[in-house]
């Protein structure tokens, strides 16, 4: 493994079936562990500061599916998108694979280990209509990398309740318990009870709205629909026969009252119209009359104005006042200016306007006369006009009350029995195409059950074939880590099993619980038993289980001076020595035992030697702690 920081690179060699690194809280073990689960893109990584501002990239030898690679993944955050990947047998280097998406890293690991990208963890208990989450390779590494914060808490994420089925899932994957088949066919038995829960409340709604329209069964309403049918033709049959007895009755007087009554109502319509204009020429001539008498008065005015004017003799000038008493005059001159006079005494005192206004004011007397005779000739037409027209409609009501009247009871009863049997009609047409829509949901929920009782059965059968295995892998795990809990000799523990259907510890006959268990190191102590019991077993037998185990802090909560502290790292020692390269442990943890030897690499850190060796560490107590055992 190969860290490339801002100031050169630290690599290390974990040759050794049982790999220690040691050293006091806060020198970057943790770290180097979640930079490992980085690298397998394995989930979000707790990363210490100086991980994500001084390493560019981690690299990591792998050996998986029998090949060898090294693959490298930036902390840029772009970069980090993409991982790359060299084949260190060929040096061949490979396609970049993206973190996320199709045909991406965790496809290629999932391939490795022998399984399809695409398997969902469905629940399997219950009546679940969820195809289930998708299966990654970072549900895998939670049974390789046992994190510090979560060594003396749960297992794999037990407590969280969602995550059972994917866990449960992901359990017996690995030891082959199932296979990718079984578990689609399970996914498609969970969709399917949704299918078949929708498609029974659409039927159940149906079937409520033809309780509703009084219909109990699809004959009934083909016998209410042809009933219906028939009445509707029979109500059609009675109106055509009415409209053709109707006819007749229609005679040649009627229509000659007809036509006399629509050449009354256009005549009227005429008279009414001339009326009108007529009414506007008077006012039109008595407008301008008003006109032409305003004239008259006017020029009126001015005559005798003139004639008040005419009889001022001046005795002084108006100018410069000299007196005009014994001035001789001529006659018919003015005594004024001398000019002539053009006023005679007696000349007559009408004028020619005046003569012309009063003949224009005679011939409109006389045109407004003749208007209003024409006019008073309009209003009597009108009112003849309206009288025949009365007279012709109450003749033609009269022949039809007497002719056409009770004819048109009969043809509106009919047309009302014709329209309530197309209304029935439509209606039980519905109700048919509701029954049809039954008949078809029913059906369909009926294939939807008979596909699900198949796959139920094809997985009951493909269970059974697995039934021996399981109980050989299950009555193993239980042996391993009955055994495993007594040589650790934890002090609460008095019993010890294995659950065969939640894959966790039993502790004193209950299922393993933090709440279970008092004190973390009792707690801490268990899983390293759980944990190295799954991997031996899994090196037995025919298993998908990758041959890693990474513990970090086996030792937390515990006393260093234990007998229990002293047993883990035998077992761990154990585990690797009964089979020589067949799987590797990386332990991180502050301290060993001081009994502690065997053949095992043992890497040590202090504050002058982190793990990122070329960052200067700042030293005890001046770091943050990436995680607790409260965590």
């Amino acid at each position: 493994m190969s860290l490339h920081t801002t100031e050169g690179t630290v690599s290390y060699e974990f040759g050794s079936d049982l790999t220690v690194l040691e050293g006091p809280t806060g020198v970057g073990k943790t770290t180097l562990l979640e930079l490992i689960r980085y690298g397998f893109a394995a989930g979000e990584p707790r990363l210490a500061t100086v991980a994500t501002e001084a390493v560019h990239d981690v690299a990591i030898d792998i050996s998986i599916g029998g090949d060898e690679y090294l693959v490298t993944r930036s902390l840029d955050r772009l970069k980090s998108k993409n991982v790359r990947i060299v084949d260190k047998r060929t040096g061949e280097r490979l396609p970049d694979l993206p973190v996320d998406g199709e045909l991406s890293f965790n496809t290629f690991l999932l391939e490795k280990l022998g399984l399809p990208d695409d398997i969902k963890a469905p629940a399997q208990k219950g009546k679940s209509s969820k195809a289930g989450s998708r299966v990654t390779f970072g549900d895998i590494f939670k049974y390789v990398y046992i994190p510090q914060y979560a060594i003396n808490r749960d297992i794999a994420d037990s407590r969280e309740g969602y995550y059972d089925p994917k866990r449960k899932a992901v359990f017996e994957l690995l030891f082959k318990l199932t296979d990718p088949e079984i578990l689609a066919m399970q996914s498609r038995v969970n969709v399917l009870n949704g299918e078949i829960d929708n498609a029974d409340s659409h039927l159940n709604t149906i079937l409520d709205f033809l309780r509703d329209s009084n219909t109990s069964s699809r004959e009934e309403v083909e016998q209410n629909l042809q009933e219906a049918v028939a009445e509707q033709e029979a109500a059609r049959e009675e109106l055509n026969l009415l409209r053709e007895e109707l006819d007749p009755v229609i005679d040649r007087q009627t229509q000659t009252y007809r036509d006399l009554l629509t050449d009354a109502e256009r005549s009227l319509a005429e008279a009414r119209a001339a009326a009108q204009d007529l009414a506007r020429e008077r006012d039109e001539i008595g407008l301008e009359r008003r006109r032409v008498k305003a004239d008259y008065a006017r020029l009126a005015r001015m005559r005798d104005a003139g004639a008040r004017l005419a009889n001022i003799e001046f005795t002084v000038c108006p100018r410069c006042m000299q007196s005009l008493s014994n001035r001789t005059v001529e006659e018919d001159r003015c005594r004024l200016c001398l000019q002539p006079d053009p006023v005679s005494p007696e000349r007559a005192a009408d004028s020619y306007e005046l003569q012309q206004l009063e003949l224009q004011l005679d011939e409109m007397d006389a045109q407004r006369e003749a208007t209003e005779q024409q006019f008073e000739k309009a209003q009597r037409a009108i009112t003849d006009r309206e009288s025949l027209i009365k007279h012709l409609t109450e003749t033609l009501e009269a022949r039809t009350s007497q002719r056409v009247t009770p004819r048109l009871q009969a043809f509106s009863d009919a047309s009302d029995r014709m329209a309530t049997a197309r209304t029935r009609q439509e209606s039980f047409e519905v109700a048919l195409q509701q029954w049809d829509r039954v008949e078809d949901i029913a059906g369909q929920v009926r294939q939807l059950r008979s596909e699900q009782d198949r796959l139920k059965a094809s997985i009951a059968t493909r269970k059974a074939a697995l039934a021996i295995h399981r109980n050989s892998v299950c009555n193993r795990i239980e042996e391993e880590f009955r055994e495993t809990v007594t040589n650790l000799n934890i002090a609460t523990v008095e019993s010890a099993g294995f659950d065969r259907e939640n894959y966790l510890p039993i502790i004193n006959g209950k299922v393993f619980t933090k709440t279970l268990m008092s004190g973390g190191g009792s707690m801490t102590a268990t899983q390293i038993a759980y944990w190295v019991s799954l991997v031996t077993v899994a090196r037995e037998m025919d298993t998908r289980y990758p041959s890693m185990l990474i513990i970090d802090g086996p030792r937390l909560a515990l006393n260093t001076a234990t007998e229990t502290c002293a047993a883990i790292y035998k077992r761990l020692l154990k585990g690797v020595a009964e089979d020589p390269g067949a799987v590797q442990f990386l332990v991180s943890d502050n301290e060993l035992p001081d009994d502690y030897e065997g053949d095992f690499a043992r890497v040590e850190f202090d504050y002058e030697n982190p793990t990122v060796a070329t960052i200067r560490h700042p030293g005890e107590g001046q770091v943050e702690v990436i995680a607790s055992a409260e965590d």
